[in-house]
């Protein structure tokens, strides 16, 4: 008798195939003496699309909606429906008795599993492999202490109820909306409060009137005072008029008279550890990555190097079970630049404190740390570098004490006007010693070097200026901040519901850490938004969705309903079956709405370019890589590229070059007016790609280390620098 295990990927799969001494035996599995390992493709079952239910649904009509079938039905993605049956075969096996799934740990994956066992109509019993990483080790320890599957029951029902609610309200919204307008028009209870996010900050920007503001400043010696106003305290004054009066009353003041010095010891506390979103966000300030691409990364570092724990997590914390296994972890990036602070660190037993370890708040999964499998920095590309770098830096950072420094402020009275100047001493540089840059000391900015300087000290004038500046408004989204929003977006609502913000918090905001990075690529796709340098903007169509979608579907409130429902689902607090009743009730609100709407969509992008294939003028939109022209006939599905944005760069301005035009006649353009050839182009940049890299130069001298030539005059002059030295 064997067990079988589903894993969710490939990679994943093989892995466990060969701790559990498995050897591949099929096309799509591996199999053991006891143990029979196979995979999905991430989902190999999904719900059927509503033409499943009835053919006539095929054609998008507003006189079929709501669709709303009694019950929701499965079906096999066509792409992977070989490794389906494989997956099927072997779960209706007769010599399988038990089933482990061993998806990804969370809602998702659980889903992943639920419905392949369920399309199979498998009835055996189920075991639950739950970890959060994919060494050895944690695999084995995985399987020594597997859960019953009856503990994720309620997991996988609030699963189901998400992915029934999502296809009920977001089918059905879509068609209506799509067929009512004659234009494809994309909303979702996520994707359309997030659009409504961003075009509320622009109405923001553009309804900003700016303000200027005046502030005084003294010079003496090699430092800097500013003037306080007496009533508010503050150093800005709006009154120009008055500022140049008290500038002219102490102009010729030459000394101020120290009235008040206070030195105040600080402390500042590195940053907690990595949960996704976090490490999306600065992933994106720091290199430009979008949030997708350091998913991707992130996946990569987990499920193929096997260097970092589980990606999808939304907890900043550790749990007390992870400390004893710390000092592996830390010797298992004990190469440079990190080894001297690992060595640092382990000369002393850890102390695990709050900052990092709070079991409360550690809920699937604890935050990205590194795993105890060794890392080769060799194996890593640059991207990959760089994240990893990011990860074991904040996570060496926790285990420092805090940067200390002393502040000094001083106040000044000259003539009858006050001063204030600030400065800092560092006592000790604490986490911060971690860090190669000074990305982490952002309130270093404010400070100055001050002297030695005592109460009833006189000090020294050298001149006084009127300074100038006017109020900005709130800046534009790009895609670290729209992370930010989305995770938070309470202050984005209209109501003033406390219950309601408090639930938003609670369940993460907008999306999940697993899927925002998804719901900005589609908000892309689909022509909402577009990408200005590193900007995020609305579109027109963008704008015009807002206004044709209910209230309620544009507002995060819906969403931290649902999830704060979802949430007591997976707790066994609701049924689901009543979850879905409501969500049911409302979709049929919602088509009604839309259906008796009277506004109009109309096109302001249409260019004269017909369309190849049905002949109707195309529209110019913008997308997250360059420019194209679509078809505005909703059902033809043309696409035409007008230019491309690449990676590569200008060789005379160094800005990102665009390539222009279709098939033979396409050209590498930039902005400065370069142009080349694409053939030339491509020839060229495949001369460059054939120099050596700095790896494969050091992949060169290691080989050369391995095999010394018996005949290489050079051989041992390796060895005689290092003896002269």
């Amino acid at each position: 008798m064997k067990t079988l295990v589903l894993a969710e990927k490939p990679s994943v799969g093989k892995d466990i195939g060969r701790v559990l001494g498995a050897r591949p035996a099929g096309n799509g599995f591996m199999e053991g003496p006891k143990h029979i390992v196979t995979w999905a493709l991430g989902h190999l079952v999904t719900l059927a699309d509503p033409e499943e239910y009835d053919k006539a649904f095929q054609k998008w009509d507003i006189n079929h909606l709501p669709i709303m079938p009694d019950s929701l039905r499965l079906t096999v993605i066509p792409q992977t429906s070989r490794q389906y049956k494989t997956v099927k075969d072997l779960l209706l096996r007769k010599d399988v008795t038990s089933i482990v799934i061993a998806t990804d740990a969370g809602r998702e994956g659980e889903l992943v599993a639920r419905w392949i066992i369920e399309k199979a109509k498998c009835n055996k019993p189920i075991k639950r492999l739950w970890i959060s990483s994919v060494t050895d080790k944690a695999i084995k320890d995985g399987f020594n202490n597997l859960k019953d599957g009856k503990q994720y029951v309620s997991l996988a029902d609030s699963a189901k109820a998400r992915a029934e609610a999502d296809w009920l309200v977001g089918i059905n919204a879509t068609r209506c909306l799509t067929t009512k307008f004659n234009s494809p028009l994309s909303c979702g209870r996520v994707q359309t409060p997030s659009l409504a996010i961003i075009v509320k900050r622009e109405e923001e920007i553009r309804s900003f009137v700016p303000k200027p503001y005046y502030g005084i400043t003294a010079q003496s010696g090699n430092f800097r005072l500013a003037w306080i106003e007496k009533e508010s305290g503050t150093q800005r004054c709006l009154n120009k008029t008055k500022a140049e009066e008290i500038i002219s009353s102490i102009k010729t003041q030459k000394d101020g008279t120290v009235t008040e010095v206070s030195k105040t010891i600080k402390r500042k506390y590195p940053a907690k550890l990595y949960d996704l979103t976090e490490l999306q966000r600065d992933a994106n300030k720091r290199y430009g990555y979008s949030p997708k691409e350091t998913l991707s990364i992130m996946q990569r570092l987990y499920e193929e190097h096997k260097v970092l724990t589980y990606p999808r997590t939304d907890s900043r914390y550790i749990s007390t079970d992870i400390v004893p296994t710390i000092p592996e972890r830390l010797k298992a990036c004990m190469v440079p630049p990190y080894n001297k602070f690992c060595a640092h660190i382990l000369r002393t037993p850890i102390r695990p404190n709050a900052n990092y370890v709070d079991n409360a708040k550690v809920s699937d999964h604890h935050a990205i740390i590194p795993t105890e499998h060794p890392v080769n920095l060799r194996d890593l590309s640059d991207k990959e570098r760089r994240i990893y770098d990011l990860v074991i830096t904040r996570f060496l950072s926790v285990f420092y004490p805090p940067f200390e420094y002393e502040e000094l402020k001083v106040r000044v009275k000259i003539g009858n006007e006050g001063f204030t100047a600030k400065g800092r001493a560092v006592i000790s540089q604490g986490y911060q010693a971690v860090f190669s840059d000074t990305d982490e000391d952002e309130d270093a900015a404010d400070t100055q070097a001050l002297p030695s300087l005592k109460r009833g000290e006189r000090i020294q004038v050298s001149g006084i200026k009127l300074t100038e500046g006017k109020t900005t408004p709130p800046p534009p989204f790009n895609e670290a901040t729209l992370l930010s929003a989305m995770e938070s977006p309470a202050k984005y609502m209209e109501t003033k519901d406390k219950a309601l913000t408090e639930t938003l918090e609670k369940t993460g905001g907008l999306g999940t850490v697993a899927t925002r990075a998804d719901i900005i690529e589609k908000l892309y796709d689909n022509f909402l938004i577009e990408k200005k340098g590193k900007d995020i903007f609305s579109t027109s169509k963008g704008r015009q969705l807002l206004t044709l979608v209910p209230t309620d579907l544009k507002s995060p409130s819906l969403t931290g309903n649902w999830e704060q429902q979802l949430q007591s689902i997976s707790t066994g607090k609701l049924n689901k079956n009543a979850f879905l009743k409501d969500i049911r009730k409302y979709t049929q609100a919602l088509i009604t709405e839309i259906k008796s709407s009277t506004h109009v969509f109309k096109h302001d992008n249409l260019t004269t370019t017909k369309c190849p294939d049905c002949g109707m003028f195309m529209l110019q939109v913008t997308g997250k890589k360059g420019e194209m022209l679509v078809c505005q006939d909703r059902e033809c599905k043309t696409r035409v590229n007008v230019s491309l944005s690449i990676r590569s760069k200008c060789p005379h301005c160094y800005k990102f070059l665009k390539i222009v035009g279709e098939g033979e006649k396409r050209k590498i353009v930039c902005l400065c007016g370069y142009k080349e050839n694409y053939a030339s182009f491509e020839k060229r940049k495949k001369e460059e790609r054939g120099a050596m890299s700095k790896r494969e130069v050091q992949a060169f001298i290691d080989g050369m280390d391995k095999e010394k030539p018996k005949n290489n005059p050079f051989a041992g002059l390796k060895d005689m620098i290092k003896d002269k030295e």
